[in-house]
């Protein structure tokens, strides 16, 4: 399952998770983005360990702002309230998971 972010869910979905979080900073207007994401979907159905979420740039300027947020799609992974690793640009399914394992 992927959640949706917005400035009022971002604390208690992603800062206070128990598990690594990848969030996708994508847009609908982004053709990258359109690659991406059934990507992202893939690996929430596949990895029960991490979890998955989404924050559209367009609907969630405030988020993107407070992230540095300059191009998409972004992939950031947070872990234990923490951004530990940061992805710029589309990725293959095996690259998104190996910045999670990285982190």
């Amino acid at each position: 399952m992927v959640t949706e972010l917005t400035a009022k869910n971002f604390e208690e979905e992603v800062l206070k998770s128990d598990k690594p979080v990848l969030v996708d900073f994508w847009a609908t207007w982004c053709g990258p983005c359109r690659m991406v994401s059934p990507l992202v979907d893939e690996l929430a159905e596949e990895h029960s360990e991490y979890k998955f979420c989404k924050v559209n740039v367009d609907d969630e300027e405030s988020l993107a702002i407070k992230f540095g947020i300059m191009s998409i799609p972004t992939l950031i992974v947070f872990k234990n309230g923490e951004q530990v690793n940061k992805s710029v640009g589309a990725l293959p399914k095996e690259g998104i998971l190996e910045l999670l394992q990285k982190a």
